[in-house]
């Protein structure tokens, strides 16, 4: 007898993908999707595919999947987002990893919409722990980008899912400067920040355009990397200007 899945989405206002994101997973024995208030047909396209609908206030991005992993009725948990969906063949893999699973979760590769084009299949993908026992994983509580995580043994699984992203240099941008102000809310400091910001963002251009390869994806990759290092530079420097900036100012901006 197989384990029974339960796949987990979060949304809002994500008709133009859902569909694709919950076709990939056809046959699941359980959909699951909380949604935050959403004004277009997104809850028509989850019924449609036969999820369990359910709305609640958006609270943070972990604590909304958190929830959302919460009204799964399995153990073992999918977790994607509503711009996103498996490649052929990954759902017969997944099976197969947690039919005698010899960890608590496992990392799957994600390959990213690179404003006009899927990457070169030579670009390196990233790995993240989507698929997990429910029992043994939480979300952290990082306040942009959480994820799942673990204390317990983790795999990397050939899994691949796909990950719309930004449909244009634009999109991305916004979704840059929402981000790195998102991060102002962490408490913890930052060390060495000034060095950081002189020399992260170079160091993180590089990694993604010759360590993940990037190179391979011609304009769109270099456009990529240039605005990833832009979102590294960026979150430094608002860190920076927080410590900076005057406790209290009078309405003409002066202390």
């Amino acid at each position: 007898m197989s384990t029974p899945l339960s796949v987990v989405v979060t949304t809002l206002n994500n008709a133009a993908t859902l569909d694709d994101c919950l076709a990939s997973v056809a046959g699941c024995d359980d959909l699951v999707v909380l949604d935050s208030g959403s004004s277009d047909a997104t809850e028509a396209i989850a019924r449609k595919h036969g999820a369990r609908f359910e709305q609640r206030a958006f609270a943070g991005y972990g604590p909304q999947k958190q929830a959302a992993i919460d009204l799964a009725a399995n153990n073992w948990v999918l977790l994607l987002d509503a711009d996103e969906h498996l490649a052929d063949g990954s759902l017969s893999r997944i099976r197969e990893a947690i039919a005698n699973p010899q960890a608590a979760g496992f990392r799957l590769p994600r390959r990213e919409w690179l404003f006009w084009r899927w990457p070169h299949p030579g670009t390196r993908p990233n790995w993240q722990l989507r698929l997990f026992d429910r029992r043994r994983a939480r979300m952290n509580d990082v306040p942009v980008h959480a994820a799942p995580a673990t204390t317990e043994r983790v795999e990397n699984l050939d899994a691949p899912f796909l990950h719309y992203g930004e449909p244009e240099i634009a999109t991305r941008v916004d979704k840059i400067n929402r981000y790195s102000s998102g991060l102002l809310a962490r408490p913890k400091p930052i060390r060495f920040i000034a060095l950081r910001l002189l020399l992260y963002p170079s160091f993180s251009f590089w990694r993604m355009y010759l360590g993940k390869r990037y190179f391979l994806n011609g304009w769109a990759g270099l456009i990529a990397a240039r605005t990833h290092s832009f979102y590294a530079f960026l979150k430094y420097a608002k860190r920076l200007e927080a410590t900076k900036r005057p406790a209290h100012r009078n309405d003409n901006g002066d202390a």
